[in-house]
């Protein structure tokens, strides 16, 4: 009897950790979220993004996790926001604007980064080229530094007496600064005399 009771013992020991290897929460796959700005602010772009997420079929908390970091305008977060998500090893970073999508291209050559928008994505360095961007790098691009003369002649043509213009742009995003160079560029051949204001902190 006693030999009965010890191997059925020892048979369920050894069933015991597979119960409890069976029990344990399945990993959900990941998404980093690199905020550029502040929860407030990209309100709207949020929403969006977790209401087509849902749509797709990933339910935030079922289907999927998101890892929320936040720069708040401060540009010097960016890399170390990257590189705690890339620590946190997401399976998938999603941000916007050159800055930080730069920050995490040079935190993970391995993760994939998903850009939202992005001015000038070649110009910015942040793909090789639009047909192939290459590396781990991908996202839409909205070619807003293409456009940036095609504005500063529609301008012209509002206000034809148009002869300085002044320029806020945050010297600390890529696109911006390839922007404001377009602008300038083309004011000169309209004889516009451009003031840039750089503010290096984006606020």
């Amino acid at each position: 009897m006693r030999r009965r009771e010890f191997i059925a013992g020892l048979g369920g020991a050894a069933i015991w950790p597979l119960a409890v290897h069976a029990q344990q929460p399945v990993k959900l796959p990941t998404i980093g979220f690199l905020g550029a700005s502040s929860p407030e602010q990209a309100s709207q772009w949020l929403a969006g993004f977790v209401k087509r997420l849902h749509e797709l079929g990933w339910i935030e908390g079922r289907t999927v996790a998101i890892e929320y970091r936040w720069a708040e305008a401060h540009t010097e977060r960016y890399s170390e926001i990257a590189a705690e998500l890339v620590g946190l090893k997401v399976d998938v970073i999603v941000t916007w604007a050159s800055a930080p999508v730069l920050a995490a291209k040079q935190a993970t050559t391995l993760i994939p980064i998903v850009f939202a928008a992005q001015m000038d994505p070649v110009g910015a360095g942040v793909v090789a080229s639009l047909a192939r961007p290459g590396g781990n790098v991908t996202g839409m691009s909205i070619q807003q530094t293409d456009t940036a003369g095609k504005r500063i002649e529609l301008l012209r043509e509002v206000v034809p007496r148009l002869g300085r213009l002044a320029i806020l742009a945050n010297a600390g995003a890529p696109g911006a600064v390839l922007e404001m160079c377009e602008v300038q560029t083309t004011a000169a051949t309209l004889g516009i005399e451009v003031t840039p204001n750089r503010n290096p902190a984006g606020r």
